[in-house]
C-alpha cells in the first residue's frame, strides 16, 4: 500500500466504494426503484467511509491489511438484501464485482509504484480512469446481455458450477492480493496482468457458453410455439373441410327436401307437411355444432381438440364458464389451453398404447372468478409419469409447450401446479385477469398448491 494522510485514505476508500457500487448496479438489478436504491447505497457508503477513517487513525497497520476485505464483506451482505437476483446468482455477481475491484485497485497501486515512484495522486487518477473505462464498457457492450445472462444462469446453471466459477475468481484474486509479494517490478505487473487476463477470459468463456445455452433454449421455446401454431392451423383446416363438406351435404339434401315439400303442398296435405317440417327441424338441431362457451376463440379451440380426443375414443368432460369480454389476449389463452389439451391427449394416447383396454378420460374446467382465471385439466396418464422441479419431464408430455404454459402464466402472476395423482395427471393454474386497458404485469411466482376449493 502507498500510505498517506487520513484524507488520502478517505479519498481512496470512497473511490473504491463508489466504483464497487457502480459496477455492481450495472451487472445486477435492484429490488427497489432508482431513488431508493441511490439513497440506500449512499447511506451505506457514508457509514463505511466514516468507520474506516476511525479505523485508519486507531490502527493503521491492520487497516492496510484488512480494510478492503472487511468493507467488501459488509457490502456483500448489504448487496444481498438490495438485489432481486437469487442468492447463488448474487454470490457469483459479487465475486465478479470483487474481480473488477481488484482490477482498478491493484492496477492503480502497481502502476503508481512501478512507474511513478509510488505517487498517491497517480494511483487515484488511474483508479478513476479504470473505473470509468470498465463502467463504460459494461454499460455500452454487455449490460443488457449480462442481465439476460442472469436469467439464463438462473434457469440453466447448477449450484456446483456457480461454486466452481466463484472459486476460480477468488483464486485468481488471492494471488494478486497476496501481502507477502512485495516486489514492485515490471515482471510483477506482468504477472498481475496475465492473471487478471486469464481469470477474466475464463469468466468470458463461461458467460458466452451459458448465453449460448440460454439462447438455444429460447429458440426451442419459439420452435414449440411454431409447432403449436402449426397444429392449430391443422385443426382449423379440419374444421374448414368439415364445413365445406357439410355445406355440400346440406345443398344436396335441400333439393330432396324441397321436392318433398312441394309434393305435400301440391296434394294439399298440410298436416303431413307440418309433421315433416318438425322432423326436419329436429334433425337440423341434432347436427348443429356444439357451443362450449361464449368466447369465440376458446370455443373454436376446445371444439377442435375435443373432436380430436373423441376420435381417439377418449371420454371428454368440459366445464367451461367464460364470456367473450375477457381482457387476457387470445394468443395467451391459446398458448395455455392448446398446450394443456394437446398434452392431455398425448398422455391418453400413450396409455392406450401401453394398456389397449384401459378407458381414458380428459376433464377440463375453465372458469372466471372475479379477477382470476382458473384452469384445471385432469387426464389419464402413465403411472411412471415423473414431475421434476415442479414440471413434467418432456418425454411424458411429448415435448409440447409446458415451458410455454409456465412463461405465459408467469406474465400474469400465475400460480401453477403439475402432479401425477396415481395415474391421473393434474394441471392447475390460477392467474390474474388484467383490468380493461391495463398492460399485463410481468412477474414470477413459480409453482404452488392450487387447491380444489378454488375450482368450485
Amino acid at each position: 500500500m502507498l500510505g498517506g494522510p487520513v484524507y488520502v485514505a478517505l479519498i481512496r476508500l470512497a473511490l473504491n466504494l463508489a466504483g464497487t457500487v457502480l459496477l455492481f448496479c450495472l451487472i445486477s438489478e435492484s429490488r427497489y426503484n432508482f431513488k431508493k436504491t441511490v439513497i440506500c447505497y449512499g447511506g451505506f457508503c457514508v457509514a463505511a467511509v466514516v468507520l474506516s477513517c476511525i479505523w485508519y487513525v486507531v490502527d493503521w497497520l491492520s487497516y492496510v491489511r484488512l480494510v478492503t476485505f472487511a468493507v467488501y464483506m459488509c457490502f456483500c451482505v448489504f448487496a444481498v438484501f438490495m438485489s432481486r437476483d437469487p442468492i447463488y446468482l448474487v454470490v457469483y455477481k459479487l465475486a465478479l464485482n470483487f474481480y473488477l475491484l481488484a482490477v482498478f485497485m491493484i492496477g492503480g497501486i502497481e502502476i503508481s509504484t512501478i512507474f511513478f515512484n509510488g505517487n498517491i495522486w497517480v494511483d487515484i487518477i488511474i483508479r478513476i480512469v479504470l473505473i470509468a473505462g470498465i463502467a463504460y464498457f459494461i454499460n455500452k457492450k454487455i449490460k443488457d446481455s449480462i442481465r439476460g445472462f442472469g436469467y439464463y444462469v438462473e434457469n440453466e446453471l447448477d449450484r456446483f458450477s456457480v461454486g466452481v466459477m466463484v472459486l476460480s475468481i477468488l483464486s485468481g484474486i488471492g494471488f494478486i492480493l497476496n501481502p507477502n509479494l512485495q516486489d514492485a517490478t515490471p515482471y510483477r505487473l506482468f504477472q498481475i496482468v496475465m492473471n487478471l487476463f486469464l481469470t477474466g477470459s475464463l469468466q468470458l468463456l463461461v458467460f458466452r457458453l451459458y448465453l449460448h445455452i440460454g439462447k438455444e433454449k429460447k429458440y426451442q421455446k419459439e420452435n414449440q410455439l411454431m409447432q403449436m401454431n402449426h397444429r392449430l392451423l391443422e385443426r382449423n383446416m379440419e374444421l374448414l373441410e368439415e364445413s365445406v363438406e357439410s355445406s355440400r351435404r346440406i345443398r344436396h339434401d335441400a333439393r330432396h327436401h324441397n321436392t318433398v315439400i312441394a309434393e305435400y303442398a301440391r296434394r294439399g296435405q298440410n298436416e303431413e307437411l307440418l309433421q315433416y317440417l318438425k322432423e326436419y327441424d329436429r334433425e337440423t338441431d341434432a347436427h348443429t355444432a356444439e357451443s362450449i362457451c361464449g368466447n369465440t376463440t376458446v370455443n373454436n379451440l376446445l371444439s377442435a381438440y375435443t373432436r380430436r380426443a373423441r376420435k381417439e375414443q377418449i371420454k371428454v368432460t368440459l366445464d367451461v364458464e367464460l364470456g367473450g369480454n375477457l381482457t387476457i389476449p387470445n394468443i395467451d389463452l391459446v398458448t395455455i389451453l392448446a398446450n394443456a389439451y394437446e398434452n392431455a391427449i398425448y398422455g391418453c394416447i400413450e396409455v392406450k398404447k401401453q394398456y389397449p383396454g384401459r378407458e381414458c378420460f380428459i376433464q377440463l374446467v375453465l372458469k372466471k372468478k372475479k379477477n382470476k382465471l382458473v384452469i384445471s385439466c385432469r387426464n389419464t396418464c402413465r403411472i411412471e409419469t415423473e414431475v421434476k422441479n415442479g414440471q413434467p419431464k418432456p418425454e411424458f408430455t411429448g415435448g409440447v409447450g409446458v415451458l410455454s404454459i409456465i412463461k405465459t402464466a408467469e406474465n400474469f402472476h400465475g400460480e401453477y401446479e403439475f402432479k401425477n395423482d396415481n395415474g391421473v395427471f393434474v394441471f392447475r393454474l390460477i392467474m390474474n385477469i388484467p383490468a380493461a386497458g391495463e398492460d399485463k404485469t410481468e412477474g414470477k411466482r413459480g409453482t404452488g398448491d392450487v387447491s380444489d376449493s378454488t375450482l368450485r
